[in-house]
């Protein structure tokens, strides 16, 4: 499809004021030199899914003081290098690893008891920063909000611990979760453990760093725009976003404004693909009833599509061979495999998936409120954030703010003159929803690729800041997405692929993420000395 005078008008703008940047940037960042590299994972329990964890210390296995502290001892092994955890609550997870093993000495009612009850009793979780957790900060990485704790658990984090959970601490984020980029001013820039001079992605890049690090096995993080699946697409573990208004998002920072919690999601991070529905089933809480979360599924009775891109979108990059191959090898497995039918399908309305996006997430609320600027909540409690001037300061080493934060709203700024009207976006948005909604009923999964590139070096991100269009899209159409690993790619770093179902039906997704886990390998620990020859 030809673009018009105006959408290339709009494409030579935005690459010559990204361009700009770049080379500004490029002139004023401080040079790093190499960086260290992961050792491997050494201790077999940290090679155990949350699942058998949790198993094995219901048998009296192995004692959950044991396995929470071989993960403290992982972290300060690995945190070091990759800084994802930014405030640990070790003290205090030892003495209820304690707890937990005393009271399996107490039990009395069997294991299926047990399990039905505390089903992750002893077992370590870590925790996204922008989450209540009691005791521990909840800054989102804002300079103005050091200080702040958190008195109360978020009621995520509630019904994990009442399973027998056990939280390590908090995991970095962008500042105000509004990035692709796990870095601010309070804790510093989180890396990427297959290559630490890239990112992990944000805005629950934290979370994904340290358990594809082998530093935690679950997790939870938070999805409005791809905050769950860039990360674990970035550092090769499994994510799931899913269908919105099952997973309660209180007490999470920011607050949701306008109509923001009809796109924002709580969901599970893990190495291995067995604990997503388990992790589902506890974080739904109340609202697990609106899932078949117990439903049987037979994966070679399901209907498969694959969606190779966004059909040329103009804000964002093409997705790259390295990716397309793969996605073409997972049609290619299906169909030997399972016998089933891969449908190639194209969606012309994708080419405006980041102007969608952009278009609902500023809808006001049904009372007509319009969601909080995000200059106001980069300067709360004070006043509002003004970009220029953060700009000026930042040149100066004065700024309180990242580049990121400052450029991405001059972009935003800049697109705003351009954008197209919102009835010919809404227009597109509903089209797209419909099609997709007939097309997946309630037996089908779509496959599509998670960015246009395996993880980019730290800051680049900066440069291409739209590509997150890519996983944000889903996030607008309401539907469950599950994230997988589909092993390493030509530079040793992690491949994968998004699986999509239709509304509510999560269990459809996590069951193909179990397939995949058993096809292509799953997560690969990074400091394996074949990762870079680790190939599909």
């Amino acid at each position: 499809m030809a673009r018009s005078v105006s959408e290339s008008l709009q494409v030579w703008l935005f690459r010559a004021v990204t361009g700009v940047l770049f080379l500004f940037f490029r002139l004023l960042s401080p040079r790093r030199g190499t960086q260290n590299k992961l050792q491997p994972v050494g201790d077999p329990l940290l090679l155990r899914s949350a699942t058998q964890l949790a198993r094995k210390i219901r048998r009296k296995e192995v004692s959950s003081v044991e396995v929470v502290q071989a993960y403290i001892n992982r972290i300060q092994e690995v945190n070091p290098l990759v800084n994802a955890l930014v405030k640990d609550r070790f003290e205090a997870a030892l003495q209820e690893a304690a707890k937990a093993d005393k009271l399996m000495e107490e039990e009395t009612d069997g294991e299926e008891v047990l399990e039905e009850r505390l089903p992750l009793l002893g077992v370590p979780l870590s925790v996204k920063e922008s989450f209540a957790l009691q005791g521990m900060p909840q800054t989102t990485g804002v300079v103005s909000r050091r200080g702040i704790v958190s008195t109360a658990d978020c009621p995520t984090v509630a019904l994990l611990k009442r399973a027998g959970a056990i939280p390590l601490g908090v995991t970095n984020v962008p500042v105000l979760c509004m990035w692709f980029e796990s870095h601010n001013h309070l804790y510093g820039i989180t890396r990427n453990p297959y290559e630490l001079e890239r990112t992990p992605g944000g805005s629950s890049g934290g979370e994904a760093s340290l358990i594809a690090a082998g530093g935690s096995v679950v997790g939870i993080g938070s999805d409005i725009g791809g905050s769950i699946r860039m990360p674990c697409f970035f550092t090769g573990i499994f994510g799931h976003k899913p269908t919105p208004g099952v997973v309660s998002i209180d007490d999470t920072y920011p607050p949701c404004t306008g109509r923001q919690m009809e796109y924002n999601c709580i969901g599970p991070l893990c190495r291995y693909a067995e604990d997503l529905l388990p992790m589902m089933k506890i974080m739904a809480g109340p609202n697990v009833h609106m899932l078949s979360l117990n439903k049987k599924v037979d994966v070679k009775k399901l209907r498969f599509f694959t969606v190779p891109h966004n059909s040329g979108c103009i804000m964002m990059s093409p997705v790259s061979k390295e990716l397309l191959d793969i996605q073409k090898k997972v049609v290619e497995r299906l169909q030997a495999d399972l016998g089933v039918k891969v449908q190639e399908v194209r969606f012309p309305e994708l080419r405006y998936s980041f102007q969608i996006w952009d278009a609902y997430m500023g809808l006001p609320d049904t009372e007509g409120k319009h969601p909080q600027p995000f200059t106001e909540l980069m300067g709360e409690p004070g006043r509002p954030v003004w970009p220029l001037w953060e700009l000026l300061k930042w040149m100066v080493g004065k700024s309180q703010q990242t580049m990121a934060s400052i450029i991405l709203f001059l972009l935003l700024t800049v697109y705003a003159t351009f954008k197209p009207s919102s009835d010919f976006i809404q227009q597109k948005k509903e089209k797209l929803q419909k099609e997709m909604e007939e097309l997946l009923g309630d037996d089908g999964v779509f496959l599509y690729p998670s960015h246009p590139r395996v993880a980019p070096k730290h800051h680049h991100p900066l440069f291409r800041p739209f590509d997150f269009g890519y996983t944000g899209i889903i996030n607008i159409l309401g539907l469950p997405v599950t994230q997988c690993p589909l092993g390493l790619g030509e530079e040793g770093l992690p491949l994968g692929v998004q699986v999509v179902g239709g509304k509510l039906q999560d269990h459809l997704t996590l069951e193909v993420a179990l397939y995949l886990e058993k096809t292509f390998g799953g997560w690969r620990d990074p400091g394996a000395k074949k990762n870079s020859k680790q190939l599909n």
